[in-house]
């Protein structure tokens, strides 16, 4: 199977404009997963709650789910996109997945980065993995995290528990050190993982972030089997196997999930 990372440039709060310039990489991705970053539409470095709060959609229903169904539709893809999410009073920052049968489940980020603290919730409902199909109807499984959540191991690993052959991995990174850290998180899970970053910069009114692009798809042997560069907005696509992610011995004698010695795992 196909997967695409989307490196996006969004203008923050032009929702409807963002994801118009977006639509045509969509499309054109060619891909049976296709990955774009976290709050692709939204813009991420908001003035004020009021303002996230205001940007944000109800999921399922929303302008931006909307749009990522029908894109899905017209592509047979699976789609996962980052958005923030309002429910009731609450703002979360979430993560869409939907496929050409309408949205599939959302993911609350866990680890909330710098100023979200200030505007979202963090996730309560942990690490989900979900069994979707490529356009060959051959089914395999999907772990979602978002940005942050790859600074704890135990976010990628969780899900690689729960079986997941493949991670999508919405983020707006401004570290400088995820990109180089993702091959080793899918190496010891053993997965595939596929971080959709976005490029320049944004103003809060009191500061700027500039994003540090480089979204890249990694296999489960810490192979970058494609990268996009630190600026500019960009498709990357890499051919996987799925069922590659599911051989857990790495030798006669040793297994990745089975040497784990969780009983000793604690202070």
């Amino acid at each position: 199977m196909t997967v695409a990372c989307v490196q996006t440039s969004p203008t923050l709060g032009a929702v409807d404009a963002n994801l118009d310039a977006v639509e045509t990489a969509v499309l054109g991705a060619d891909a049976d997963l296709i990955v774009l970053p976290e709050l692709f539409a939204s813009g991420y470095f908001f003035e004020s709650t009021e303002q996230a709060a205001a940007l944000a959609e109800e999921v399922p229903g929303g302008p931006t789910v909307a749009r990522l169904e029908a894109w899905a539709a017209a592509t047979g893809a699976t789609i996962v996109a980052g958005l923030p999410e309002r429910d009731g009073d609450a703002l979360y920052n979430s993560a869409v997945i939907a496929n050409s049968n309408g949205w599939v489940g959302t993911y609350r980020k866990t680890h909330l980065y710098y100023e979200e603290t200030l505007h979202f919730r963090p996730g309560e409902g942990g690490f989900r993995v979900w069994t979707v199909t490529d356009r060959n109807r051959r089914s395999y499984r999907l772990g979602v995290m978002v940005c942050f959540d790859w600074f704890f191991p135990e976010s990628a690993r969780t899900l690689a528990l729960g079986g997941a052959d493949v991670i999508a991995h919405p983020s707006n990174l401004v570290l400088p050190h995820c990109p180089a850290a993702m091959p080793i998180r899918a190496l010891e899970n053993g997965v595939f993982t596929a971080t959709a970053n976005r490029v320049g910069t944004e103003t809060n009114g009191r500061e700027s972030l500039t994003f540090v692009g480089q979204s890249r798809i990694c296999s489960p042997r810490a192979e970058v089997l494609a990268t996009a560069p630190v600026e500019g907005e960009a498709v990357i696509r890499a051919e996987i196997d799925p069922c590659e992610a599911r051989t857990t011995a790495l030798n006669p004698y040793n297994d990745r999930v089975t040497d784990r010695r969780p009983d000793l795992y604690h202070r």
